[in-house]
C-alpha cells in the first residue's frame, strides 16, 4: 500500500490545554501504532493537520477525527498520495504558535472554506522548514 498524504482543519469544541494534550497523546499513540506520522497547528479557533502514512490508516484516522466530538466542522483540504515522508522525525509534530497562519478574524471571515489546497500546504511547509530537523530520508 503506498505513502497517502491527508490536510484536514476542523474547529475545536470545549478547547482548553487539558483537552489539546489528551488529542496529541491519543494521536501520537494511535500514530506510532498505525505508521502515521504528521503535524497539528493549533489555537482555541482552528485546528489544522497533516496526516501521512499507509492510505488505509490516513483514511481510517479521519474517519476517526470526524467522530470524534471535540472535533467540530472537519474539512477536507488535500487527500492524495505523496512520494515521501515530510513530518517523517514526528508521530504528531505540534506548534502552538501557529504564527503564519490565518488570523482569528480571517478564520471568523470563514477563510478556512475559501482555503486552496496549496494555501494550506504552505502553512505546514513553512512549519516543516522552522522545525529544524533533518531532511526526510
Amino acid at each position: 500500500m503506498g505513502l497517502f498524504r491527508a490536510i484536514y482543519s476542523s474547529r475545536p469544541f470545549g478547547f482548553d490545554a487539558g483537552m489539546l494534550n489528551g488529542i496529541l497523546m491519543d494521536a501520537r499513540r494511535a500514530n506510532l501504532r498505525d505508521d502515521i506520522t504528521g503535524a497539528l497547528i493549533c489555537r482555541a479557533d482552528i485546528y489544522l493537520q497533516w496526516l501521512e502514512g499507509p492510505e488505509a490508516q490516513v483514511g481510517n484516522t479521519l474517519a476517526r477525527i470526524s467522530r470524534d466530538d471535540r472535533h467540530v466542522e472537519v474539512t477536507l483540504h488535500v487527500a492524495e498520495p505523496a512520494t515521501e515522508r515530510v513530518f517523517a522525525h514526528w508521530a504528531m509534530l505540534h506548534d502552538p504558535a501557529a504564527t503564519w497562519i490565518w488570523s482569528r478574524d480571517e478564520v471568523a471571515a470563514h477563510a478556512v472554506e475559501r482555503a486552496t489546497a496549496q494555501e494550506v500546504t504552505a502553512f505546514f511547509t513553512q512549519l516543516r522548514t522552522a522545525s529544524n530537523a533533518p531532511d526526510p530520508e
